[in-house]
């Protein structure tokens, strides 16, 4: 059995797909992430789309997962681009 990896702890179950699929988003997870106020590779997940700097205590809303979404850049990049010059 293998339990290097955060996927270890569902031993055989679920199939492989899905025990990689936790394996990737849990690692992302838990990386240092930029942070986008003071760029320091500092940032940490506090609670589920809660994202927090341990440099400089800047905390945001983000993604679940991840500080910055797919779906949140297409957004701000939309924003960015509709205003009036």
């Amino acid at each position: 059995m293998n339990k290097k990896k955060s996927h270890g702890r569902f031993g055989a179950r679920y199939g492989w797909t899905v025990r990689r699929r936790v394996t990737t988003i849990e690692t992302g997870m838990k990386a240092n992430h930029e942070c986008p106020q003071c760029s320091a590779r500092s940032m940490k997940r506090e609670s589920v789309g809660i994202w927090k700097c341990k440099k400089c205590s800047y905390t945001f809303a983000g993604g679940a997962y991840t500080p910055v979404t797919k779906v949140g850049q297409t957004a701000e990049r939309r924003a960015r681009s509709a205003k009036p010059s």
